[in-house]
């Protein structure tokens, strides 16, 4: 007990607060890294590499096996290879994440918020009835650009009729989605990804359509709002980060644009609640971009 002691007074003794930080840092690393895998298949993945690491590290520790033992440590350096490429669509998510993040510019344009909220809502109520599909992606602080070059750049202004002429079947420019930017229908007949991760879908998977799945798959790789009407049901649901909200009323997909077209809490500077006093809105991009 006293050769115990001992030791836990001497780890003590040399624990610093550089040491503390150290220990939070390397915590904040692993608890970043689960939270971005979790719901993923990389979870599934990396349960696999930690069962492997751990059978690996107790052949190296208790049997002594030197041919095994041999082969184990001339494959660990490859997982520095294999790692990322398994990785890659978790890491450059990771990435757009980060490259989400600073400050919104003082001379970001303005736009009319509530127009666009109304445009939306009575677009997408009115193809609900009529059972016509659409799918309208509403850009924020990832830029869609790639996206909205490969359909019709328009650049109109918004309004309930415009969104619904296009959506009409038959017509050149309904087959695809409509990129919202700035406030302004900024492109129409884009072409979308469908999704990384299927498992991450709403289940059932198989009975989404192809505007559902693009929806999911354009929130996965950003945080852009997309509403899909279905052609089918005419059922309007609305995709966030990879995730899809489906069999909303034309009550909660109001209130859901009216709560993810802001600043997020805590960006709200004084400048803007007086511009917005004065009939200013927030910038389309919906936060810092």
């Amino acid at each position: 007990m006293t050769q115990w002691w001992q030791e836990l007074l001497f780890i003590f003794e040399r624990f610093t607060w550089t040491s503390l930080l150290d220990i939070l840092l390397v915590a904040l690393i692993f608890f970043t890294v689960l939270t971005w895998l979790q719901n993923t298949q990389g979870m599934t993945i990396l349960r696999g590499i930690l069962v492997v690491l751990f059978f690996i590290g107790f052949v190296l520790s208790v049997l002594n096996l030197p041919a095994l033992n041999w082969l184990l440590r001339n494959l660990l350096p490859s997982l520095l290879v294999v790692v990322p490429v398994i990785f890659a669509p978790e890491i450059r998510q990771a990435l757009e994440r980060l490259g989400r993040l600073g400050f919104t510019p003082m001379w970001v344009r303005y736009y009319d918020r509530e127009r666009v909220i109304h445009t939306i809502v009575e677009a997408v109520a009115h193809m609900s009835r009529n059972r016509v599909g659409a799918l309208i992606v509403v850009e924020r602080r990832t830029s869609l650009g790639e996206y909205a070059a490969s359909g019709v750049l328009l650049d109109a202004l918004p309004s309930p009729e415009l969104l619904i002429q296009i959506f009409h079947p038959n017509t050149p420019l309904h087959d695809g989605a409509v990129l919202m930017r700035r406030g302004r229908i900024y492109a129409a007949a884009c072409i979308l990804p469908l999704p990384e991760h299927p498992v991450s879908a709403p289940r059932p998977d198989r009975r989404l359509g192809l505007r559902h799945r693009a929806a999911i798959g354009i929130t996965e790789r950003s945080d852009a709002l997309a509403v899909v009407v279905s052609e089918e049901t005419g059922m309007i649901s609305v995709a966030q980060n990879g995730a899809l909200s489906r069999d909303l009323t034309r009550e909660q997909l109001q209130r859901i644009l009216e709560s993810q077209l802001v600043f997020p809490e805590g960006w709200d500077f004084p400048f803007l609640r007086r511009r917005r006093n004065r009939g200013h809105t927030f910038p389309f991009s919906g936060g810092p971009s």
